[in-house]
């Protein structure tokens, strides 16, 4: 088949995450959906707006069906701030960014010792009084490296120092950690499945841990990447007397090291089940059922790159997609993957918007354009008869 072989049937899904900073997951379906009805009018096209657990993942839940709920909920620096997550019947999905994403801290202002994931287990208690019972906590983006400790807080955990006084927010404060209770976790989670959502595999501690390898993105001197590695290795220690092996074994696991270390505290305290988050959004969203649907898939995001193989949402995607024989072709703002690479995950073709526009701030700021553009290109190649 050549690489770029009509589709004439012309039922055509969707299925592209966000291009960040310039727009998001559902703007992407809009602008390649105009692109291609301009070249092919009356096609049958289909969008499912997908996100792999990070910035976006509500906003892609919504897209599908889900409720929005919004509250004021602690930011990670300690002030309110507005957050949303989303439910459908008695399923939510929680983005740990909303409450504690960096997002939240003003324009270069980090605070890697004291930043707090209070305002996630907020979230999660709010969809617990929503009636879920089973949650998806996409975590990615955060301003935090408190392995979880305050998501647990807002939970019922107490934690404790050796004056029996509550340590202060943060992963640096974990350094003073005597004793953890767990026993005031709210005990509906006791019948909830929770499912930890992250493209990140890392472990809690060590040269690939939260600290070292997320740290320095947050502010983390080379300092603090020490004193914070040792903090949370404090936190295993006292979850460990708490919650016997299982925890530090946790430390280890797959995804422990997610989102400054929230994967390990949903781990140990909240009984999660570590998934690779596009798998699991793409379940929650219902790709698998348009998908049944489509003869031709389009995915993308901003950046096409080698983080793009490691458990991105277009790879995702188009793994689905192989596996039933379907053709993909992907949309992006920058390709920085051969044509190798791509055709190994999937991907027949890529069209980018520095293919038309090579100044990546005017891609950024004309986006919305320049993919319509790219998507008359690509239907001409493909879909037109």
């Amino acid at each position: 088949m050549s690489d770029t072989a009509r589709h004439t049937t012309g039922r055509v899904l969707i299925a592209a995450d966000k291009f960040k900073g310039s727009l998001t997951a559902v703007q992407v379906a809009e602008h390649v959906t105009a692109g291609l009805l301009h070249v092919v009018p009356g096609l049958t096209i289909e969008s499912v707006p997908v996100a792999d657990g990070g910035d976006g993942t509500v906003d892609a839940a919504v897209a599908a069906g889900f409720e929005r709920r919004e509250l004021r909920v602690t930011g990670p620096l300690g002030e309110p701030v507005t957050a949303t997550y989303a439910v459908r019947d008695t399923t939510a999905v929680v983005e740990m960014a909303e409450a504690s994403g960096l997002r939240h801290l003003p324009e270069g202002v980090f605070e890697p010792l004291t930043a707090t994931t209070l305002g996630t287990g907020e979230l999660l208690r709010a969809a617990l009084d929503d009636g879920a019972r089973t949650i998806v906590l996409g975590v990615g983006g955060s301003a935090t490296n408190d392995g979880g400790a305050g998501m647990l807080v807002a939970l019922g955990a107490r934690l404790l120092d050796a004056d029996g006084a509550p340590v202060g927010p943060g992963g640096g404060a974990l350094a003073a950690l005597a004793t953890a209770d767990l026993s005031g976790l709210d005990p509906r989670l006791a019948a909830t499945e929770v499912v930890l959502a992250s493209d990140v595999d890392n472990p809690l501690l060590g040269p690939k841990g939260a600290a070292a390898v997320y740290g320095p993105q947050k502010g983390a001197s080379e300092q603090d990447v020490a004193a914070l590695d040792a903090a949370l290795g404090r936190f295993v220690e006292v979850l460990t007397e708490a919650r016997g092996s299982a925890a530090a074994d946790a430390a280890q696991a797959p995804g422990a090291g997610a989102a400054g270390g929230i994967g390990y505290g949903a781990l140990v305290g909240l009984d999660a089940a570590f998934r690779p988050g596009i798998d699991v959004m793409l379940d929650v969203l219902g790709f698998a059922e348009a998908l049944d649907r489509a003869d031709f898939v389009i995915t993308g995001e901003g950046s096409l790159d080698e983080q793009t193989l490691h458990g991105k949402a277009p790879v995702g995607v188009a793994q689905a997609a192989r596996a039933r024989n379907i053709d993909v072709v992907a949309v992006c703002g920058r390709l920085a993957l051969a044509p190798g690479a791509l055709g190994g995950a999937g991907i027949r073709r890529a069209y980018a918007l520095t293919d038309i526009e090579p100044d990546p701030t005017v891609c950024m700021a004309q986006a919305g354009p320049l993919l319509e553009r790219v998507a008359q290109a690509l239907a001409r190649d493909f879909l037109a008869q």
